[in-house]
């Protein structure tokens, strides 16, 4: 009934860009904070980017910054991530997920809900 399900992973070459979208469904997104996290094959899932409900607010990891954006549009009910220059290093299964509450940005707990994840793969 509440899912979040994300969309636009593939391949792409070293240097490229993709966009990765987040769409919720049975619940309104406005007043949910946004994180996403990522998990590379023998890796644990880590924090990507995140984004305050209103938007006002983004963090981003250090291997990142510079080179990924979030953003949302709460009336279309979607999150976004904006993943350009992409290195080998960002190949990951990419999840988006939900925190109705008070929330830390990087603590996979605080979420509530989870996407079922997109695949980026970054190859030549």
């Amino acid at each position: 009934q509440l899912q979040l399900v994300e969309s636009g992973g593939g391949l792409v070459q070293p240097g490229g860009s993709v966009r990765l979208s987040c769409v919720a469904s049975g619940f309104t997104l406005q007043y949910y904070a946004i994180g996403w996290f990522r998990q590379a094959p023998g890796k644990e899932r880590e924090g990507v980017a995140c984004i305050s409900s209103s938007g006002d607010n983004t963090k981003y990891t250090d291997s990142v910054k510079g080179r990924f954006t979030i953003s949302r549009d709460n009336a279309k009910n979607t999150v976004y991530l904006q993943m350009n220059v992409l290195e080998p290093e960002d190949t990951a299964v990419y999840y988006c997920a939900a925190a109705d509450s008070s929330y830390r940005c990087w603590l996979r707990g605080d979420y509530d809900y989870w996407g079922q994840g997109t695949q980026v793969t970054v190859s030549s």
